[in-house]
């Protein structure tokens, strides 16, 4: 049976971090976990310590100290997916902006030949639900202007509901990843486009957090605005063994 995880970054997600991983849970296909906790004062990390005990193979935690950025936290998940031989390596947000039900399709996109599936937004139309519309107005155009900087065909530039096939993470050398918030989605896609990976989009309906704060910020966008620019210049390279 194939190995799969899905890595959920966690800062300040107590109201959200326990129904989401009973949802993963609680889909067909023995998915593990992987949270990447950074240090949250609001007792994220003693909620999956609990349910460490009822899933102790299946759930996972590694605790950082300090916010330490959602990049560097993937990054850090994506490494230790790797050395566990993992086969399909899955990010997803801990506040069920991205349904969980909808795992099994990136996954079986992946299994049917993709390397990389994206859970898309912006592949048939404009599917956001309960974000303002400047909001959808700005990440809609993001994408437009890295598709066209970069060109790259993907509709949803800036999407974080992905999975990897691991050859890919084995692939990138991740130690060279320079992007951090929005820019870091833009780079890995990128990333994975010009080493001559297969990606592919499915469809999926994106609804705004319900629980919890956002961690969105114009400097996430002012990032990945020049960090575009600068990706165009840079020549990828794979990992050297």
């Amino acid at each position: 049976m194939d190995r799969k995880v899905v890595i959920i970054p966690t800062y300040n997600e107590k109201e959200n971090i326990e129904n989401i991983i009973r949802a993963v849970f609680g889909l067909e296909g023995a998915y593990h976990i992987l949270v990447i906790e950074d240090g949250s004062p609001d007792g994220t990390a003693a909620i999956v310590k609990r349910l460490q005990e009822e899933f102790p193979e299946r759930l996972f935690m590694i605790e950082r100290k300090g916010k330490l950025g959602l990049g560097t936290a993937y990054i850090t998940g994506f490494k230790w997916a790797v050395e566990q031989k993992y086969d399909y390596i899955f990010e997803m947000d801990a506040d069920f902006s991205h349904n969980p039900e909808d795992v099994p399709r990136l996954y079986q996109a992946c299994a049917e030949g993709a390397d990389l599936a994206i859970g898309s937004r912006y592949c048939n139309g404009i599917s956001v639900i309960n974000w303002p519309i400047g909001r959808v107005i700005m990440s809609y155009y993001a994408s437009v202007y890295v598709r066209t900087v970069l060109g790259m065909k993907v509709y949803d530039c800036t999407a974080g509901f992905k999975c990897y096939r691991r050859r890919v993470l084995e692939t990138i050398d991740l130690d060279k990843v320079q992007m951090k918030g929005y820019g870091f989605q833009i780079e890995m896609k990128y990333s994975t486009y010009k080493l001559g990976f297969k990606v592919k989009e499915v469809p999926i309906i994106f609804v705004d957090r319900k629980e919890g704060t956002s961690k969105m910020s114009s400097g996430i966008f002012g990032e990945a605005f020049w960090g575009v620019l600068k990706l165009k210049m840079r020549k990828i390279k794979p990992r050297q063994a």
